[in-house]
């Protein structure tokens, strides 16, 4: 046997190993109990414990509260229903499955995608789901709830396994999360923290919202290119002999559009093209109410951007109803409300398993385990005062391990900058770097961390093609994406960085 063959071989091996041990783990719902019990019983046990680390937060010394006192568990007990009710992910992906399950029902998304890919090259369909998933994320988090399901649909319409649809889309949105050309939200928040906690050191510091776009612009072909690398060469080759036995009788098939199907289709896209052209006009003038105070569209405050997810309701409701008027798909208004509510049968599972989430992530945070767990990792790297471009891998490696335990991008950084930024700072390095430094491990384990709050909702995706997929499935099929993003995203960012590239607008490599 080769050494390329036996390479392949084990790598296979490996991932079989994965899956199999994960899907002998207990369905997700109760591995969220499991966590929030053994949360409860951490707290209890380390609230004994003098640790002599400074919350960022409070600049007092950090204390682990005990969850298993009597205040603690009645206080909980009085915020369950809103941890779940107000829990973001639960909103976010039931409002736009409402419009998505009108515009599916009537047959919108189903002639749409069957037009697009008689346009499209098959061998172009695994990057264009790749880079529509990365653009997507100047959407917030539509891209969890529009283009990862997508991806197994065209992926599906076009004979390809669904389920490689489903791994190419994810490694877009989640684990290329800060690879994108197109400004979003995400950056000004970023931005802020990091000045916030670089003002720790140098009160009069400004940074600019786009101090990492060119990094990130360029990052996002490495992405692309490797995301098409691995579907096309490894994760699709392995799903080959993965039977399909989901529900399956709605989803499209490559057929020519009828004629009733094109007039409904010309008739939607006109609606939707309108529907675009209202909102950069009354977007453009500098008082628009899209606008923040400040009159940007950008930031998180602006309510354009605090409106993404009723737009994509709107997005597809309007087209969809106008579809099903025009291919003559909707007899009443009661099929509307049909599509409505066959999507919300298909997220039952995912209500379930987002209520044990919500509460693992409340008792996680309430009990200052995560800060702790941030403050400890980065107290020992402070410590071992390496060069600069090792600083920077351990920057990289440490938040990608914090990632697995702490979801939010922005609530991670909301911890970690007030450390890592001055830290770095004092060692010569820019926060524009940092920062840098930081978006690339954040991105590269969102998709094997079960602890993510969309995760389940990915594991749904593919139980519609496949029943028994489960987190040792989804985790083995996101592993080469993850190592690979990982460690080539890594040695970029050094090489980037030694080459003197510009990373952003107003960036810098070192400080001062």
């Amino acid at each position: 046997m080769s050494e390329v063959a036996s390479r392949e071989s084990f790598a296979t091996r490996m991932l079989a190993s994965v899956e199999r041990v994960g899907n002998k783990l207990p369905d997700p719902t109760m591995l969220f109990v499991g966590l929030l019990v053994i949360v409860w019983v951490l707290s209890w046990l380390l609230s004994f414990i003098s640790f002599e680390l400074i919350d960022p937060r409070t600049s007092a010394p950090l204390v682990v509260n005990n969850l298993l006192t009597g205040p603690s568990m009645t206080e909980w007990l009085s915020v369950l229903v809103t941890n779940f009710t107000h829990f973001h992910p639960v909103g976010v992906v039931l409002v736009a499955m409402l419009g998505i399950g009108v515009a599916e029902h009537t047959g919108f998304i189903n002639t749409g995608l069957r037009a697009l890919l008689g346009v499209t090259a098959k061998w172009l369909i695994t990057p264009m789901v790749i880079l529509v998933g990365i653009v997507s994320h100047s959407a917030v988090d539509a891209g969890y709830v529009l283009v990862i399901p997508l991806g197994g649909i065209i992926f599906y319409a076009a004979g390809r396994h669904p389920l490689a649809g489903i791994a190419a889309a994810f490694a877009g949105v989640s684990g290329g999360f800060s690879a994108n050309f197109v400004p979003s939200s995400l950056d000004p928040l970023l931005q802020g923290l990091s000045q916030a906690g670089a003002r720790i050191l140098d009160a009069d510091i400004t940074l600019n919202p786009l101090n990492n776009y060119f990094f990130t612009t360029a990052s996002s072909f490495l992405i692309i290119g490797l995301g098409w690398y691995l579907t096309d060469k490894v994760v699709e080759p392995r799903l080959r002999g993965v039977e399909l036995d989901g529900h399956l009788e709605d989803l499209p098939t490559m057929h020519p559009l009828e004629p009733h199907e094109r007039k409904g289709l010309n008739a939607s896209l006109i609606a939707l093209l309108l529907g675009v052209i209202v909102m950069v006009v009354t977007a453009l003038p500098g008082d628009s109410a899209w606008r923040d105070a400040s009159g940007s569209l950008a930031t998180g405050t602006a309510p354009i951007m605090r409106s993404i997810v009723s737009l994509i309701f709107l997005m597809f409701v309007i087209p969809g109803v106008v579809y099903g008027i025009a291919a003559k798909t909707i007899k009443s208004s009661k099929d509307v409300i049909d599509g409505m509510t066959k999507a919300m049968h298909s997220m039952a599972y995912y209500l379930v398993i987002m209520f044990f989430i919500s509460q693992f992530v409340y008792a996680f945070g309430q009990s200052n385990l995560g800060v702790l767990l941030a403050l400890q990792g980065a107290a020992g790297l402070q410590v071992l005062a390496l060069p600069a471009a090792v600083t920077l891998v351990g920057i990289v490696m440490l938040t990608a391990f914090i990632n697995l335990f702490v979801g939010s991008a922005t609530g991670k950084w909301g911890l970690l900058a007030p450390i890592f930024v001055p830290m770095l700072m004092a060692l010569g390095i820019s926060p524009d770097l940092t920062q840098a430094a930081y978006r690339v491990g954040d991105s590269s384990t969102n998709i094997i961390t079960p602890l993510m709050p969309y995760f389940p909702l990915v594991v749904v995706y593919c139980q519609r093609y496949v029943t028994s997929t489960g987190i040792g499935t989804l985790t083995a099929m996101m592993l080469p994406y993850s190592i690979s993003f990982l460690v080539t995203w890594t040695i970029f960012l050094v090489v980037y960085f030694m080459l003197g590239l510009p990373l952003g607008l107003g960036a810098s490599y070192t400080y001062p």
